[in-house]
């Protein structure tokens, strides 16, 4: 039986962290938490579950914390998971069952679909299932590139599909939306900044019209109408409407207007 780490960077989530771990306990050999300076409860909590913990410095991209639990791991497999995801039963049993037996072991990593809780629903539609997360992978195969977000792992070699779903709770309430959105969008108009660095007149234009206008209506048509967002009623619509958004608000952000 191959053994399975599971790693997790944090920063101040001591109202999600002990569910994640819950789920996790049984499938875990070795759990890593890589937290960047929580002022919270969140390392504390992380010890009930004989966590190995590292605290560093809190980083803009988080990905760069998540790669330093990656690289502390210890077991043959690694699983990387965010402190509001939760592994159902189900994909516990196929983690098991996929990595139980080295010899029978042809893919060094596992694509994972995840279900999007958003407001009082997991969103089936609007492009947002099965949102398709590379999480799972061999020790020493698998890296995050720490450039972006929403980056997913690169993974050298053959690479499988899960079946049974990773849950995500990402916001408690509405105003846990706005606030995570508009952190993304400070760190979007970041990269907007870089982009842009010494572009001229003409770019500078091109830009403003494909955040302001093309960007946004673009994105709302492609999840809500062509992707069917529509089929998830109410949460649907604010979600594809609040995607859309973040396009000319960091563009907006990156003038220094908002």
């Amino acid at each position: 039986m191959q053994k399975l780490s599971v790693v997790l960077a944090t920063y101040n989530e001591e109202e999600n962290i002990a569910s994640c771990l819950t789920s996790i306990k049984d499938l875990a050999d070795e759990i890593i938490v890589v937290d960047g300076s929580s002022k919270d409860n969140t390392v504390e909590i992380a010890k009930k579950y004989n966590a190995k913990i590292a605290v560093v410095e809190n980083k803009p991209n988080f990905h760069i914390n998540k790669q330093k639990a990656i690289e502390i791991a210890t077991k043959e497999w690694v699983l990387q998971l965010d402190a509001d995801e939760r592994v159902s039963e189900e994909l516990a049993h196929e983690i098991k069952s996929k990595i139980k037996n080295s010899s029978n072991v042809k893919e060094n990593g596992y694509w994972i679909p995840r279900k999007n809780w958003f407001l009082t629903r997991f969103l089936m539609k609007g492009g947002q299932y099965p949102d398709y997360t590379l999480r799972l992978y061999a020790r020493g195969k698998g890296r995050l590139p720490q450039k972006d977000v929403h980056e997913q792992a690169v993974v050298e070699g053959n690479i499988g599909y899960m079946i049974s779903p990773l849950l995500h709770y990402p916001y408690q309430n509405f105003s846990s939306y706005i606030k995570k959105w508009n952190r993304y969008n400070e760190f979007f108009a970041g990269q907007i900044g870089e982009r842009l660095k010494n572009k001229n007149l003409i770019w500078q234009l091109i830009y403003a019209v494909g955040y302001l206008i093309i960007k946004p209506g673009h994105w709302f048509l492609t999840s809500y109408v062509r992707h069917k967002g529509f089929m998830d009623y109410l949460d649907g619509f604010v979600f594809s409407l609040f995607s859309a958004l973040r396009f000319p608000i960091s563009y907006l952000k990156y003038l220094k207007i908002l």
